[in-house]
């Protein structure tokens, strides 16, 4: 079994290259130790500082393929929220599967996080916007908390590798980080894109026709079935298989996911995406995504112009005060405007 360490910090997109931190040992938690405040820029920099800087591209979940398809929500989820998303009628989408990190040579089995991005054409001209990953919590609390992750993830000149000790102080002060870490202890890659559930990890808003504010969050479950890789599979992957497997499968037919809406319960954690919510929450159906096409992610196709900026929401959903939520949309915007002026 890889370290507790090694998944970790892949799991959060902070290793592109899954051996670079074979060698770390497990470690304890103690006292949260991250700087109060952090700004966008200061974020972009951190991951340039570790991933590099790729001109043109996006600083995280750099490697990515395009997807379109189409989305139906159901009456249940229009009974929680007033969008146009859940009107029951057909929803054009543009998807992106990705990912994590900001290395474009990541290996497909590395145990790093797959994205899926989405952008809904609503009727009249409205776009909603949903960015998910594909475990239930993220890794930090606090943007601050999370630059300090990127930054000590930052390879050594003399190794290439990550600086095993920069890991270990980290991980030991930062308790912020513990939970996804020990869930991903326990898990491999997703053999596919087709066959990986996709989770929102941030508490929303639905809101209904009368103005009520309902705690909601998400997930996409494949119904193909979410499969890992074995450790078999991981060493004897070719380096880039997903984006072919997933053009591959959308020729035989359409991949196609049921939107799972879980609502939350007084006491519930609304700010903290480390924070799961019980499995045992009441949930629904909300609706269903079918994705019929895939392509490679190039200039001139659908999704490569999209910032899939999660705060990008019709009247019907909002967001909460996370603090991550939040902050990542200042970040997309400073990633997504060195993209396009071709930094």
């Amino acid at each position: 079994m890889r370290t507790f360490l090694l998944r970790y910090c892949a799991r959060i997109a902070l290793l592109s290259l899954a051996s670079a931190a074979s060698s770390v040992p497990m470690l304890a938690f103690g006292q949260q130790h991250a700087s109060t405040e952090v700004t966008a820029p200061q974020m972009i920099d951190a991951f340039e500082g570790t991933f590099g800087v790729h001109l043109g591209q996006r600083r995280n979940h750099i490697k990515g393929t395009c997807a379109v398809g189409e989305f139906v929500g159901t009456s249940d989820a229009a009974a929680l929220s007033r969008s146009a998303l859940f009107s029951g009628k057909t929803i054009p989408v543009v998807g992106r599967f990705s990912l994590g990190g900001g290395s474009p040579e990541v290996p497909d089995a590395a145990p790093a996080p797959r994205g899926m991005a989405l952008e809904f054409h609503l009727p009249g001209g409205a776009v909603q916007h949903i960015t998910m990953i594909n475990v239930p919590i993220f890794a930090a609390a606090s943007p601050a908390s999370f630059r300090d992750a990127i930054v000590a993830a930052k390879p050594d000149p003399k190794t290439g590798k990550p600086d095993p000790e920069k890991l270990k102080a980290y991980a030991a002060t930062h308790p912020d980080a513990k939970a996804l870490g020990e869930l991903a202890s326990h898990h491999n890659p997703t053999a596919n894109y087709y066959q990986t559930t996709y989770f929102s990890v941030h508490t929303f808003k639905f809101i209904d026709a009368k103005g009520t504010e309902h705690l909601v969050r998400w997930r996409f479950v494949p119904r193909d079935g979410t499969k890992e890789m074995t450790a078999e599979e991981m060493k004897a992957a070719p380096h880039d298989f997903l984006e072919k497997n997933l053009i591959e499968r959308t020729h035989k037919g359409p991949a196609v996911w049921d939107m799972i809406v879980y609502v939350g319960e007084r006491g519930d954690p609304q700010d903290n995406p480390t924070l799961a919510w019980p499995e045992t929450r009441k949930h629904f159906t909300a609706g269903t995504l079918t994705v019929t096409q895939a392509t490679p992610q190039q200039k001139g196709m659908a999704c490569e112009p999209i910032n899939f900026d999660p705060l990008v929401m019709a009247d019907g959903v909002a967001a909460t005060n996370d603090p991550i939520l939040l902050f990542r949309s200042q970040a997309y915007a400073v990633s997504f405007a060195k993209r396009v002026s071709g930094q």
